[in-house]
């Protein structure tokens, strides 16, 4: 403890990201630093999983100690360990547990695992302080599109959830194919701004009547297949008029289906979480669909949105409190359910 304080010291590696934060009872946040390998991976147009691993060692020690200075404390004053065990890449996972765990055990401290997609989720714990379950959760990142309503801190009713391809991971694959690059995400939204949202009737996938689940595998291809039509017929493609087109689809149905969970639900607040929770559309017609219907909408700043060790030590702090430490079993789960 330090001034009467919980302290727990997060670790956070299921992707490309190395992280630690130090996180005072579970809403302060002391330091949170973040090893980024974006350029490392962008020569090869995405994440490498094996180079994601190796430098997650490289960089575990020094991302630990840093946030450790900066929130100017020692192991000695650190009450509890928070790392993220899935879901993810399971080599990344395991850099984040197996050092927990020696931590762990050498310094007596106890560990909780986290799941990546409540870390998501409890970023907005951090940027609101006043924010208090039960509300209805989007959360939009590269392997996960969900809608979940959380009834506590520690639980949640999954409503809706990926089918195939996720939001954040379309934004990739479409952003390699129109020649913008890695990540896709934030390129397609910058492109994006300077196009038109109409000029290309990209369809809408809906699913059946009654789902809140999401489809993205289907837009993916009438990208490729548009642009693969043009190009034979040797007329010019816009690229800003097909990143806008494309994105306004992927909100336009991801806003549709998280209305409907609302309205189903009777939330009347609205937590964004994840990566493509940064993403300008999705914010802004999000707020202007909430506005209509009274909703409050909560969406915390991009530092928050993307993988971070704090919305770790965040939702750590809360599980521990909830059901108290995991035992030194505990492994890396790449497939984990939220």
């Amino acid at each position: 403890m330090k001034n009467g304080k919980f302290l727990t010291l997060a670790i956070e590696s299921s992707c490309d990201e190395t992280s630690a934060a130090v996180v005072a009872d579970g809403r302060t946040v002391l330091s949170n630093i973040i090893s980024s390998q974006i350029a490392i991976h962008t020569a090869f147009g995405g994440v490498v999983p094996e180079i994601a691993s190796r430098h997650h060692l490289q960089n575990m020690n020094t991302v630990i100690d840093q946030a450790l200075k900066e929130a100017d404390v020692d192991f000695s004053q650190i009450d509890l360990l928070g790392v993220t065990c899935g879901p993810g890449l399971v080599g990344a996972l395991l850099m984040g547990v197996a050092t927990a765990k020696a931590i762990s055990f050498a310094r007596g401290i106890p560990l909780v695992g986290v799941n990546h997609m409540y870390g998501h989720i409890s970023a907005n714990f951090i940027a609101y302080p006043e924010l208090e379950p039960p509300f209805l959760c989007l959360i939009v990142s590269g392997g996960h599109t969900n809608l979940v309503e959380m009834t506590d801190y520690v639980q949640c009713r999954v409503l809706g959830a990926t089918r195939d391809d996720a939001a954040g991971e379309a934004y990739d694959k479409v952003a390699r194919v129109i020649g913008l690059g890695y990540p896709g995400g934030p390129k397609i939204d910058r492109v994006a701004a300077e196009g038109d949202p109409q000029a290309i009737a990209f369809k809408r996938v809906y699913l059946e009547k009654d789902s809140l689940d999401f489809s993205f595998s289907g837009l993916k291809t009438a990208v490729l297949n548009y642009l693969n039509t043009e190009r034979q017929a040797g007329r010019e493609i816009r690229t800003a008029d097909v990143a806008a087109s494309f994105q306004a689809a992927v909100v336009d149905v991801i806003v549709a289906k998280t209305m409907k969970a609302a309205e189903r639900t009777g939330q009347k607040q609205l937590v964004l979480a994840g990566g493509v929770a940064a993403n300008s559309r999705l914010r802004a017609d999000l707020h202007q669909a909430c506005e209509k219907r009274g909703i409050r909408l909560y969406v915390p700043q991009p530092v928050l949105c993307t993988d971070n060790a704090a919305m770790i030590g965040c939702a750590a702090y809360y599980k521990y409190k909830a059901s108290g430490p995991d035992d030194l079993y505990l492994d890396a789960y790449p497939d984990l359910a939220i």
